[in-house]
Parts: structure tokens; C-alpha cells; sequence
């Protein structure tokens, strides 16, 4: 039996790049056909974090294709039924808010729109300094949606940043089996 096409899908948190691509090369290495996917942002910036540039080469010689980084690319991932699990990671504050109000002007956000027509799972490993605070009902909404799960996340920096909060990204495999078994990853929140 084959295993699962997961679309992987990177926003803007640039801070955690050096967390989540190693993971996205687990889910690979694991088997998982990944199918890399990112934000117009994550696509073309370069940050003191890295240059964009090297982070899509790292994505496509993890996944072995082309990064999918337009809505155009994004759109037929539902109709063509290209993805058994979509991940977005890091998912920020402001990606948290485009889905929780349907706002689909990304390619991650419209891959989710696309995947969900389907009722494809979408699993979010939240990443945003506002969590507990602006970014709190975009997450509250999200996690009472049908067919979104989260990787468990916690407050990284309570005494600096005290309503940040980051997933853990080292359970970005077994929250993504569960979320494709149909189950939230218990602790969520530790």
C-alpha cells in the first residue's frame, strides 16, 4: 500500500524555517509523497533568516518537484484530488485569520480551499506572536471547524512575548497520521 500525497505548505514565520523544512524532509523520508507548497511571501523574501532562494531549492530537492507558490498552481488541488492531507507549517497569525474568515488569496489559503471541497484534512502548526491575543478567535473558530487539526503548540515565551505561541514541529508526523486517521493529536496545548 502506498502512502499518503501530504502538501506541505510554508507561510511567512521565517523564524521557524530552520524547524519546519527538516520536518517536511521526515515526512519524506518516512514515505509521504510531499508535495512542497509556499506563500507568495515565504516564495520570494529574503530575511536575516535566510535567502528565499535557498529555501525553495531546500523544499524542491526535499520534495523532488516544483514548488507550488500561485493561486493558479494552487487551484487544482482540489478538482484533480492531488493531496490525501494538506499541511500548512508554520501557519501565522495572518494565515490563521484568511481561514478562519475564508479569505482565499494565497496559495496556502487557496489550497486549503481547494482541499477542502473534498473534505481533505488540513493540519496547522500555528506560529504567530498573537495567539493569545488578536490571533485567539482565528484559532478558536479554526479548531471547531470540521476537517482542521493542529499540531499541539504552546506559549514559547511567556515572561517576553506573553501571547506568543509556536507548535511543537517535531510532532508534525504523528499530528499529521492522526489528522489523516481523522483525530486531533492530544495534548493540544501543553
Amino acid at each position: 500500500m502506498s502512502k499518503a500525497r501530504i502538501g506541505f505548505a510554508v507561510t511567512g514565520s521565517f523564524c521557524t524555517f530552520k524547524k519546519v523544512f527538516p520536518q517536511m524532509k521526515v515526512l519524506a523520508e518516512q514515505g509521504y509523497k510531499v508535495v512542497p507548497i509556499m506563500s507568495e511571501n515565504a516564495y520570494s523574501t529574503d530575511t536575516r533568516f535566510g535567502r528565499a532562494a535557498d529555501w525553495v531549492e531546500m523544499a524542491e530537492e526535499i520534495c523532488g518537484e516544483k514548488v507550488i507558490h500561485t493561486i493558479a498552481q494552487a487551484e487544482p488541488i482540489g478538482p484533480k484530488k492531488l493531496l490525501d492531507l494538506l499541511i500548512i507549517a508554520p501557519c501565522t497569525g495572518n494565515t490563521l485569520g484568511k481561514l478562519a474568515c475564508g479569505i482565499y488569496d494565497t496559495a496556502p489559503t487557496l489550497a486549503v480551499k481547494s482541499h477542502r471541497r473534498n473534505d481533505g484534512p488540513v493540519l496547522l502548526a500555528v506560529s504567530t506572536n498573537d495567539a493569545l491575543a488578536g490571533s485567539g478567535a482565528g484559532i478558536g473558530l479554526l479548531m471547531n471547524r470540521k476537517g482542521m487539526y493542529f499540531v499541539p503548540f504552546e506559549q514559547d515565551d511567556f515572561r517576553a512575548k506573553p501571547t506568543s505561541c509556536v507548535a511543537d514541529f517535531e510532532k508534525i508526523l504523528p499530528a499529521a497520521e492522526a489528522a489523516l486517521a481523522r483525530k486531533q493529536l492530544e495534548p493540544l496545548i501543553f
